[in-house]
Formats: structure tokens, sequence, C-alpha cells
């Protein structure tokens, strides 16, 4: 073969050999011989180009656009919304939420991309001028400021560190061709939109919008856009409302970005004109921080949330929810400002006991839906929250659960007898100092004493049926029905009612005197299943949950038979009643309201759980020395009197019938 061609190729060979180097140079001397000819220039250029060529085309080859986001970048805030709709906080570190481009007005985008990459939809993602720059500057000063598309700054922000290095912004630079090549210049765009830095702890436009002027993207007009867009440059330099060379900064570069949406078609002169007054952002952005009652509501939702929608701590984390809570913001101020004032009067009547005083308070509908809860006066001072502990006992409010056991159970006077129905004219014995009894005789405590049922200060009704002693609030009736009915039975239906069977208090006679501790929200709950004719709906804070827009699918509560209707409608009558005899006066005579009165033993708690218009709602006073122990202490005047009852006036207050 080599014989073959040979004739061939001999005609070449003089220029072969004219082109092969000779170095140094024959012919010449002194200096000369060391200088190239104009054909070893071109061909050490040549040589040059296409090693340098082949370099760039094997490692734009190796470079992978990286499947791991940078996880700053993608991590967003949660928003948590009022039952109307409206903003109620945000958390997380990163104040973000990502936007569709779509839902980004024309206008708007192009306000950015006049500013930063003007042919942004022809480039190949790079700018090889720019980078050039970007190189020299690197080398003679040491940075590498200017010459980034939007794609690259994308790549920037989502894949890479900020580290000004050579290294940084040639593998920026391959990525962003590379990612040119796989993505549609529009996704490009929204990716960028949503995860650049637009100052006042903000990441991408949607949250920028409402830093600066209070209102989504989609409401921004071509002027205030510019603002925006003028901010990519460096909010610190841009932001106007932080110094006066800021402000003259801001308005030449938002004046030049509208000039420039003319020079590139993208605005009309006649649209110009109109943005002559430079559009003034707020002083300070509008956000909605966790603030102190706040905390306790986030707090409850995303408990709620997580576990209503498998939502994992590291998703959650990332962010991007926008939780829509059940918490009503009119029954919310309603309530905090009744506890409000009740705390401040107690500082005045009591100032050293109402040092350790404690309310919680909740308000829960009949179909299970938390509309306001009270969990404390500072969540950053007070970690714990008071509408949803289990601290104290719910001591004779507890008796409408042992009224609707005995009701929906009967009672049994013979062990291993049939059970014998109970009806509200079902009569008892209401007097003081009662002995318990069981089938078999008195019951004993550990000490060998029989146990007596006591009345709250000790007083004596006779017979009565067990619709007025609810009504009246005796103790001792309940205690013995209660130990008719099974004490497993009144645990059964006060759990099927609503309260946590955690919270259940031992089996024994002070069991129907409550010596449970319930939260507020789930005493709330349990008075709701009366009002609710028997059904009972678990309380639940979040009524749904998307994430950047779209559904996020969850589990909602649905209700559950707990006692029968009648059995509910005769608990329900005898709370009205209760109502009724205490508080005459407090509500038309047409008015759907019940509600009871509760006290703890040794004065520990005072109650009021009541019903008005579906709404349960329950309010819990108490003391509790929190740098010494978790013991309640006694009220000593902080509940205030059976005639003029704290939690009471709380919750008249916070329904609006005080």
């Amino acid at each position: 073969m080599r014989a073959a061609a040979g004739p061939r190729l001999a005609p070449l060979a003089p220029y072969a050999r004219r082109l092969r180097p000779r170095y140094p140079r024959p012919g010449r001397s002194g200096w000369r011989r060391w200088i190239p000819s104009w054909r070893q220039w071109v061909g050490g250029v040549l040589s040059g180009f296409v090693v340098l060529s082949l370099s760039l085309f094997v490692a734009y080859e190796l470079t992978d656009v990286p499947k791991n986001l940078n996880s700053f970048a993608t991590q967003q805030d949660n928003v948590y919304f009022w039952s109307d709709g409206t903003p109620m906080a945000r958390t997380g570190w990163v104040r973000r939420q990502d936007m569709p481009l779509k839902d980004i007005p024309e206008q708007v985008r192009w306000a950015v991309l006049a500013a930063e990459n003007a042919d942004f939809y022809s480039d190949p993602g790079i700018s090889v001028e720019g980078i050039t720059r970007a190189l020299w500057r690197t080398v003679g000063e040491g940075d590498t400021e200017g010459g980034s598309t939007i794609t690259q700054q994308y790549v920037k922000n989502v894949y890479l560190t900020q580290n000004q290095t050579v290294s940084r912004k040639f593998t920026e630079a391959m990525i962003s061709l590379k990612l040119d090549s796989k993505m549609s210049k529009d996704e490009i765009l929204e990716g960028y939109l949503n995860t650049s830095w637009f100052g006042r702890g903000t990441y991408g436009i949607q949250r920028a919008s409402q830093a600066y002027y209070g209102k989504d993207v989609s409401r921004l007009d071509a002027s205030q856009a510019a603002v925006l867009a003028s901010l990519l440059k460096g909010a610190a330099l841009y932001d106007p409302t932080l110094s006066k060379a800021n402000h003259k900064r801001a308005v030449e570069r938002w004046s030049w970005i509208l000039d420039r949406m003319v020079d590139i078609g993208k605005l009309s002169p006649a649209q110009r004109a109109t943005y002559k007054t430079f559009p003034e952002p707020l002083k300070s952005g509008r956000t909605y921080d966790t603030g102190k009652q706040s905390d306790y509501l986030v707090e409850l939702a995303q408990q709620y949330a997580k576990k209503a929608a498998h939502i994992s701590d590291r998703d959650f984390d990332l962010g991007g929810y926008q939780i829509y809570t059940t918490f009503d913001r009119k029954r919310e101020t309603a309530l905090t400002e009744a506890v409000a004032k009740a705390r401040e009067q107690a500082r005045k009547d009591h100032p050293e006991q109402a040092k350790t005083a404690h309310y919680g308070a909740a308000s829960v509908t009949t179909d299970g839906r938390i509309l306001a809860v009270y969990g404390g006066p500072d969540h950053r001072k007070q970690g714990y929250n008071e509408s949803n502990a289990t601290t104290v006992q719910a001591g004779s409010a507890f008796l409408p659960f042992v009224y609707a056991a005995g009701l929906e159970h009967g009672v049994k006077k013979t062990r291993g007898g049939p059970a014998t129905p109970v009806t509200p004219e079902t009569v008892y014995d209401g007097d003081d100092a009662v002995a318990v009894t069981t089938p078999e005789g008195p019951y004993w405590d550990r000490n060998g004493k029989v146990v007596a049922a006591h009345n709250d200060g000790g007083k004596s009704y006779g017979r009565i049926t067990l619709d007025k002693a609810l009504a009246r609030s005796v103790n001792t009736p309940f205690v013995q029905l209660g130990m008719d009915t099974g004490l497993d039975n009144v645990s059964r239906t006060a759990v099927a009612a609503g309260l946590l069977s955690s919270s259940m208090g031992p089996q024994v006679p002070s069991l129907s005197l409550g010596n449970s501790t319930p939260s507020a929200i789930r005493m709330a709950s349990g008075y709701a299943t009366f009002a609710a004719a028997g059904t009972h709906t678990e309380p639940y804070s979040v009524r749904r949950i998307t994430r950047n827009g779209s559904p996020v699918p969850m589990a909602t509560p649905r209700p559950q038979r707990a006692v029968g209707a009648d059995v509910a409608e005769h608990v329900e009558r005898a709370l009205t009643e209760s109502f009724r005899t205490a508080h005459p006066a407090d509500a038309p005579a047409a008015a759907k309201v019940s509600g009871k009165a509760g006290t703890a033993e040794d004065d520990s708690a005072a109650w009021y759980v009541g019903t008005s218009a579906s709404v349960s709602t329950a309010v819990v006073v108490y003391r509790i020395d929190l740098t010494k122990s978790l013991e309640p202490l006694s009220l000593d005047g902080v509940a205030g009197t059976t005639a003029d009852s704290v939690p009471y006036g709380v919750w008249a207050r916070a329904t609006g019938l005080g």
C-alpha cells in the first residue's frame, strides 16, 4: 500500500519538508535564527486552536448537569393562611416561593431581561466576550465580576457555589452550554426568576414583589418590575430605602431599564412616557413573621399538616408549602383580647398570684375545625401551648361524659346482671358525703376507708334527677352513676366523644369527678360532639395544603358516631339548662347556647366549656410555678368566684355574649 501511495504523495514532499519545523532556523545568524517563520507561526496557532477545540469538546462531553440542586437555592418558606385566605405567617430560613412563568407578567420578565440579558432567547447560554473579560479580571485583578448570561447566573444559583475562581467560572460555562441544549429558554428563565436574590431576605421575584410592593408579582406593572430588576445588580446598592446614594442609583438604573425595554421593542414609547415618577417601594418589607399568638397557631398547623399529608421533616423544611388553616382571624383576636383582659385584671387584683397564672382556651366547631386557641403570653418565653396541654384536671366539667355514658350503656346493680336503662328522669342521691357503692357493697380505698362523694361547698340536694343534677353541677349522683355504668364505659365514652385516651385518669371513683387531664382543645371538641347530635369529628387545624400551587393530598377527618343522637340531645338539653340557670340574662331565649362550669380538686383549676352557634369553646385557668415544679397550685382567687367566674368571663367575651 505504501508503494502504491508513494508516487501519489511524492509531489507533496517538498511542501511537507517546508512545513516541517526546522528550529533554530538554518540560514539565519545571530538572534534571527530564533525567530519563527510566518509558516511556523501559522502552524503553531492552528495547532493550538485544534488542541483547544478538542479540549473544550472533551470537557463539554464529560460535563454533566448536576442532578442534586443546591439545597439552599431550592429551599423556600412555608406560608400559613387564615381561614379567609389571607396570609397569617411565614416560616423557614429562606423567604422564597416558586412562581410558574405563566403567572409572571410578560413585562416583568422583559424588565429583567432588558437589565440582565436582552439577547437571552438567542444566545447559546454563555457570553464568550463576558467570560473572556471575567477571566482577564481574574488573572489581573483577582475577581470574576461581569460577563454572565442569565443561564450562567441560574447555573451559579442552583448548581454551584458563589466562589470567585477560574475553575468555577469554567465549570459554570460548560454546565450553561449543556443546560441550554437540554432545557427550554422559558424553563431556564423561570428557574432564574425563582432563585435570584433580591435583598430583604427574599429569593425569587414573587417574594421580592411582596417585600417591596406588598403584592403578588402578577399585579406588578413595568415600572415596578424595573425597580426589582435593578436589585439583581446588588440589593445593597440599589434598594432605594437604604440611603440617599442608593436612591439615586436606583432611580438611574430604573430609568435606564425602562429605556432599554423601549430599545429592544418590549415597551412602546407611549407606555414609557407614562412612567415618569419613580415607584417608591415600601419602607420595610411586608412580612408575616410569626408573633406571640401566631407561634402557637403555626405550631398546631405544622404538626397537623405533616401528619395528615405524610410530609417528612426534611421535605417540610425545604419549604414551598401553602398551609390553609381553619383559624378564624376575628375569633382568634376576640379570644386573645378576652384572655389579655383577664390577665390584666388578675395583675391588679392578685399581683402575686398572677405571676404564676396560666390560661388555656380553644374554640372548635361541631365539624371539627379549630377556629381559635390561646396558647400563652409568648411562645418565645413559654415554649408549650396551653390550649393543647394536658396539665390539669377537668374536674366537674367532666360530668357530661359520665351522664352520656349512663344514658348510652345503662347501669348494672348486680355483678354480671343485665343493664338497666337510664333516662334523664332517673333519680340519684344528691346529698353530700354519700358513700360510693358497688354491687358487692361499699367501695373501700387503699387505707381501708369507705369512699364518699362530695359536692362543691358540701351542699346537699336530696333525691334529684340526673338532668337536674347536671344542670346544677351536683357531683354525688354522677360518682355513683359512673360506678353503676362501669368506669371502663365512662372512659370509652369520653374518648369516643373526643378526649384522648392518654389523658384519661385512673379508673377509680374520682374518674367521674374529672381526674382526667384533657386539653382545652379536647374539652371543646368533646362538648362539640353533644352539640353535633352525637357525632364526633377529630379536631383539625388545616383544611388544605398546596406546594407551589399544586394540591397536596391529605386526610381530612370524617364524623364518627360517638353516642346516640337521643343521648346527645339529653346531654345538650341539660347543658342548656345549666347555662340558663347560671346566666339567665346572658343570651336570648331563642339562642342555642349551652355550657357548664367546672372546678378541679383542691381548687387547682377552673373551667368553663360551652357551645354557642355550633362552636364549642373551652377555657381553663390554673396556677403553676414553672421555676419550681409542674404541680398545680391553689388558684387563690385568680379564677374569681362562682358569681364572677374568670373562665366564664373569658368564654363570654370570646363568644360575643359578654
